[in-house]
């Protein structure tokens, strides 16, 4: 009876873990991605594809999505005016902006640019209004990181443009599921275009999304962003759902403007044709 009775148990078990098994899981092949990493995980974390997840790089502007955490985590004032200056200029990079100094608009829409559209003047003034500034800003990314079993990450300042903002493919991927529970952070990410005032005599400034992803009718996601300097390569980090599944991608240091696209779109073609 006991023998029986561990029998239909063990059976029982086994077709449970089958019907919450992931169709895309044990696929043969290659996708050919043309990422140095990459990682596809499903809804349970379970690795579906992975290439050099474990390897440290930079990750540009995918810092970004720390820093919208890291703002919202403090409960600050969402409503409160955020005002540009010459300290948030990137002198790293000496990248432009179309948010010159004067410069306001709430923190609320501060977070969607700097997500969006990666704006890093938006994104530097989040953190320099920070209680303690830049410094306390920084230290605060650096233990969200810990706190989420980033072992192998670092961030040095909320615009993603020093070469010292290093994580992991794995490491992203648990950014990632974080970033997933902010619904201001997932609705950033996913806007396709967006117009804001912030100049009280000047017209408005349009600003589109960064992930050309989010204007392919064959791709339903959740939550993207894009990164690029020089030391990063292309990176794309999404959460998307194929084929009725919801699946986190990480794409890190591709070469070409166009290459974490191409591959997301062959990762898509690899897996619907295995199942």
């Amino acid at each position: 009876m006991r023998i029986a009775c561990a029998l239909a148990l063990a059976l029982l078990c086994s077709a449970t873990a089958q019907a919450g098994a992931s169709k895309f899981a044990g696929l043969n092949g290659n996708p050919g991605l043309r990422s140095a990493s990459a990682l596809i995980l499903d809804a349970e974390g379970n690795i579906i594809y992975g290439k050099d997840a474990e390897t440290v790089r930079s990750i540009a502007s995918i810092t970004k999505l720390m820093t919208a955490m890291v703002v919202l985590d403090a409960g600050l004032d969402l409503n409160e005016p955020i005002t540009i200056t010459r300290e948030d200029r990137d002198t790293v990079r000496l990248t432009g902006s179309r948010l010159d100094y004067g410069a306001s608009l709430p923190r609320r829409e501060m977070i969607l640019l700097a997500v969006m559209s990666s704006e890093n003047r938006a994104a530097s003034a989040l953190g320099r209004n920070y209680p303690g500034g830049l410094p306390a800003f920084v230290e605060a990314m650096n233990a969200k990181a810990k706190s989420l079993g980033m072992t192998h990450s670092n961030f040095a300042d909320p615009a993603g443009l020093r070469a010292e903002n290093v994580s992991t493919a794995a490491d992203l991927a648990r950014m990632v599921a974080a970033a997933d529970d902010y619904a201001l952070i997932t609705e950033a990410s996913t806007t396709q275009r967006m117009e804001v005032h912030p100049y009280k005599h000047r017209g408005p400034l349009t600003y589109g999304n960064t992930n050309r992803l989010l204007k392919n009718a064959n791709w339903d996601i959740a939550l993207s962003k894009t990164g690029y300097i020089n030391e990063a390569g292309r990176c794309l980090v999404m959460k998307a759902n194929i084929d009725g599944e919801e699946l986190s991608i990480v794409l890190l240091n591709s070469f070409g403007k166009l290459t974490p696209f191409g591959d997301s779109n062959r990762l898509r073609k690899w897996l619907l044709a295995g199942t």
